[in-house]
């Protein structure tokens, strides 16, 4: 694999001195610079054959029938929830611990997202409370349910199995956040293949990047017509066949609402030479987890990321939970406790930001969030296990290229913790 550091911002430092670890890059070599360069000269640069071949390669990788490439994973999830025929006043249950781009995708149609709690262990979405939260809605409001969005976070499939049983007992459509689960799997069957819809990203710190991007998969053939029509303004012709075509001249009719969420054939020729090297890609974030693993056996406090049985984890991040036995009370979660840990750990990721080690949390309780904690009224406890998510998960460097030298930086780092 190229060595991708040789074009990071400080590489004209002396070897002997410290560069930042950042906490993702993506990892790009001459083919697609080469692929770029093609399209440029080709003078078709917006949506059009690269795409189309983008397409088929990720379909034939996630094994679905239909791939459909948009703009980011956040336009997948709005199409997909279109596509699902979800409408204003419906609702759609996801987990709360998850980035915002899954609420705010249902609140873009107009429908209310439910949350339900997480499993701490997995950080995704616990069936459990799923019941808990129905059990919780009025009898409008439980009918008022058409879709469950699991979403497969850090790159470990959701609990598929339980959401199918949960969905196929009140009819609800599943459609897999899949942002973050490229190239993970479990029991042999790959993220995205167990819902009727699953949506992926292309986000510089995502597994494969584009720059931004998305694609929806789907077996669905009228599904993948659907997310094609909305995507390109729900023209009647899209702008490739018009040009390539005969009668290119008059405009297509627009019978419905649609969105300019196209991806460019630029973005398509990088997402095709980075699928070429998904493998090595998921084998380099492998390897580097297995450092971590080892590394981090020397703080127990630092619990990492857990992989049970039967399932194959992608590292799209390397998500740790601090001090996580401190705020448990018997089985319960001490929410108090978890906001005294939560001062502890910022000042750890302060301390290694000033160190040149950049660190994140997990990512956010959706009910914590201003938007959402005041549109519904959600109160820190209503979630808890999200909570504690929030506020204790840490994310480690880890990327294409970051070597086991900087691995065992970040851990002595880690180590200094008082």
């Amino acid at each position: 694999m190229p060595d991708i550091r040789k074009n990071h911002p400080d590489s004209s430092l002396p070897a002997e001195c410290e560069q930042p670890i950042p906490i993702a890059r993506p990892c790009y070599d001459e083919a697609e610079e080469t692929a770029v360069a093609a399209v440029l000269r080709s003078g078709w640069v917006g949506q059009g054959p690269q795409v189309a071949v983008f397409e088929t390669v990720f379909a034939e990788y996630v094994g679905s029938g239909h791939a459909v490439a948009v703009s980011s994973g956040t336009s997948a999830l709005h199409l997909a929830l279109l596509a699902a025929g979800i409408k204003p006043g419906d609702a759609v249950i996801m987990p709360s611990f998850t980035f915002v781009a899954t609420a705010n995708a249902i609140e873009y149609i107009g429908a209310r997202p439910v949350l339900a709690d997480i499993n701490p262990t997995t950080f995704n979405i616990d069936p459990d409370s799923v019941t808990t939260a129905l059990n919780n809605l009025n009898p409008d409001e439980r009918s008022s349910v058409k879709a469950i969005i699991p979403v497969s976070l850090f790159g470990r499939c959701a609990p598929m199995g339980k959401i199918r049983a949960l969905a196929g007992q009140y009819g609800w459509k599943i459609i897999e956040d899949a942002a973050c689960g490229l190239g993970a799997s479990h029991h042999g069957i790959s993220a995205g293949r167990e819902a009727q819809m699953a949506c992926f990203s292309f986000h510089p710190r995502k597994v494969i990047c584009t720059g931004e991007g998305g694609m929806v998969t789907t077996d669905d053939s009228r599904v993948a017509e659907s997310v094609r029509t909305l995507r390109n303004h729900a023209a009647s012709v899209s702008g490739h066949d018009r040009h390539t075509g005969a009668g290119g001249s008059r405009l297509p009719d627009f019978e419905q609402l649609g969105y300019n969420y196209r991806m460019t054939d630029i973005q398509a020729a990088i997402g095709i030479e980075q699928m070429k090297k998904l493998p090595r890609f998921l084998t380099a974030r492998r390897e580097a987890a297995a450092v971590y693993y080892r590394l981090l056996e020397s703080i127990p406090d630092i619990k990492a990321p857990v992989v049970p049985e039967g399932h194959i984890h992608a590292y799209q991040s390397y998500v740790c939970l601090y001090h996580p036995d401190e705020a448990l009370s018997g089985r319960s979660i001490d929410t108090a406790v978890v906001e005294k840990l939560a001062c502890r750990r910022n000042d750890l990721m302060d301390r290694l930001e000033r160190a040149g080690i950049a660190t994140r949390q997990g990512t956010h309780a959706v009910h914590t969030l201003a938007y959402y904690r005041d549109k519904y009224g959600f109160k820190p406890n209503d979630y808890p296990a999200s909570l504690m998510a929030d506020r204790l998960s840490l994310a480690l460097p880890l990327y294409c290229g970051i070597t086991p030298a900087d691995q065992e930086r970040v851990v002595a780092a880690l180590q200094d913790d008082k």
